[in-house]
């Protein structure tokens, strides 16, 4: 085959195939982001830095928008496996046995850590265990092990999103998508003006009923590629239009205090602009990923950690309460040059020690269930 021949055939490949490696680049992304939000910027004084350094240590914030590309990305392939699954005999019972085995084992061997070294208190473990992990507030009790929130979210989805698809028609559950994404400010706008003298401001955007907006983006994108079956061109454009058209928001509402949930604006569309870009983005390494230029979509370190991602969510946090236990954080508080190579120290050790438990849980318990997957639904 020459290269022009080899280079048309992949102009012409399909978007949508039954194996697309570019997606872990993306969960790789994500998860990549919410360590770095986790280990260089929450909780730390910027005030001490000088500006060169806070500009850059501050710009870490975006990562605690990985959540909302995972968003995207779980709504995006959820809703295109359960579209693709609908008319199976076995529907339910497939989709939710090989959910479980993906996302149950993990999840309660973090729980048993948790438990055993007393990180929350038991009312938080027996909600966390109901996957009621961000509706906590609720009853009174903290979010004491803050990451399992999004995975609350994600399950509630998961329990009711199979009976949403199985029952509307593709156009049906497109408007309903697009309700939801349209409704969500309106909750979260609601759930401020509520909330605005109870201190609950940065707890209530991560109940359920005002965290799917992402969630629905992707299913829309789903939808779209599967019932309209674009071209190249038509998708490349829709990428660029979104991404316009997020960063036009995004530049209005800094003048609205959008980057602080601690407003009205801030509080409803902060998320929103952002979104876009992760439609916008999950569309572009689709269009790379079946093109000349795959290896930029498939660059096998973002999809080495897309591979761990669940593991390293799950555990990083307390990978750096353990090196903060081990090593009194007060050498933090030095001021000057000090300062930073400590930070780097700490995040070094504590990202090293979360990736390699993260890739040994991949390997081991992880993989152990997931070999089971044929074996109990088939596909």
């Amino acid at each position: 085959m020459s290269a022009t021949t080899a280079s048309l055939s992949l102009h012409n490949q399909e978007l949508l195939r039954p194996v697309m490696p570019e997606l872990d680049s993306i969960r790789g992304m994500a998860i990549l982001m919410v360590v770095l939000y986790h280990g260089l910027y929450v909780g730390l004084d910027l005030s001490r830095l000088g500006p060169v350094a806070r500009v850059i240590l501050g710009g870490f914030w975006l990562g605690r928008l990985g959540v909302s590309l995972f968003f995207v990305l779980s709504g995006f392939l959820i809703t295109g496996l359960l579209i693709d699954s609908r008319a199976r005999e076995k529907y339910y019972l497939g989709f939710y046995v090989r959910r479980a085995l993906r996302i149950l084992p993990a999840y309660f061997a973090t729980i048993l850590i948790l438990v055993a070294t007393a990180y929350a208190p038991w009312q938080f473990i027996a909600l966390s265990l109901c996957y009621l992990s961000n509706l906590t507030p609720l009853f009174g009790v903290p979010i004491a092990y803050h990451v399992l929130w999004s995975l609350a979210v994600e399950e509630h989805f998961y329990l009711f999103w199979p009976l949403v698809v199985r029952k509307l028609s593709e156009r049906a559950l497109a408007f309903f998508c697009a309700a939801v994404v349209l409704l969500s400010p309106i909750s979260r706008a609601i759930s401020f003006h509520f909330s605005a003298h109870d201190g609950r401001r940065f707890v209530f955007n991560e109940y359920t009923w005002n965290s799917i907006d992402g969630l629905a983006c992707g299913a829309l994108l789903a939808l779209w590629l599967r019932a309209c079956r674009p071209e190249r061109k038509a998708v490349s454009k829709a990428a660029f239009l979104l991404l316009v058209g997020s960063v036009a928001l995004e530049s209005v509402g800094l003048r609205w205090g959008i980057y602080t949930r601690q407003s009205l604006i801030g509080s409803s569309l902060q998320v929103v602009p952002w979104h876009g870009v992760f439609v916008s983005l999950l569309c572009s390494f689709l269009l790379l990923g079946t093109s000349q230029w795959r290896w930029i979509a498939q660059w096998r370190g973002l999809r080495f950690f897309g591979d761990i991602s669940y593991g390293l969510y799950l555990l990083h946090p307390l990978a750096f309460k353990l090196i903060d236990y081990f090593w009194n954080r007060s050498i933090l508080s030095y001021v000057g040059t000090k300062y930073i190579p400590a930070l780097l120290v700490r995040f070094s050790l504590a990202s090293s020690l979360a990736i390699g438990v993260a890739w040994i849980s991949r390997k081991t318990l992880e993989s152990y269930f997931l070999s089971m997957k044929n074996k109990l639904a088939p596909p």
